[in-house]
């Protein structure tokens, strides 16, 4: 996987990237592990704490708005979002997944920044212990999965920015 501050790959002259990581509050002893991966896996690449600032949703829907606005303010190169949306008895939480994952599609069209979504949306969640170590465990590589994918898109949207700068 490439780093950014490794001489041997297309970043060791490039600034290291700026990255805004959002975490819905709900659930968020289980998200918090999204988080924690993609910092660890960030750090792995070479990416420092300095890089990537985390900003609070209350909850998975808020998460877009908050978006939208980080992207407008020209500081990051991408933003990961990170929710978990279950099923609460009263309201369709695959439409509210749904609703926040078109959201976010919208907001990165509209602003040219990418948005990457680790917003789950489980079939089954009861909080019982087992099934919550699960999906904490899961979240944990989540977190890094969306770190590897961010690294990629930035290094994919650099190249497209030497290719119009030519």
């Amino acid at each position: 996987m490439d780093q950014f501050q490794n001489s041997n790959t297309p970043y060791h002259s490039a600034p290291a990237p700026r990255i805004a990581f959002i975490q819905a509050r709900w659930h968020a002893e289980i998200v918090d592990q999204c988080r924690i991966g993609f910092e660890g896996e960030l750090q792995r690449q070479g990416v420092t704490p300095e890089r990537f600032d985390v900003y609070d949703a209350p909850g998975s829907f808020d998460i877009p708005l908050l978006a939208k606005k980080l992207a407008e303010t020209g500081r990051y190169e991408a933003i990961v979002a990170a929710g978990l949306v279950v099923d609460g008895g009263i309201y369709r939480h695959d439409f509210v997944a749904g609703t926040v994952v078109n959201a976010l599609l919208i907001a990165q069209m509209e602003t040219g920044v990418p948005m990457l979504s680790a917003v789950l949306t489980p079939h089954h969640f009861q909080e019982h212990a087992q099934r919550i170590d699960f999906f904490t465990r899961h979240f944990l590589t989540k977190g890094q999965e969306a770190a590897r994918a961010c690294l990629q898109i930035i290094k994919t949207f650099r190249q497209v920015a030497e290719l119009t700068a030519a």
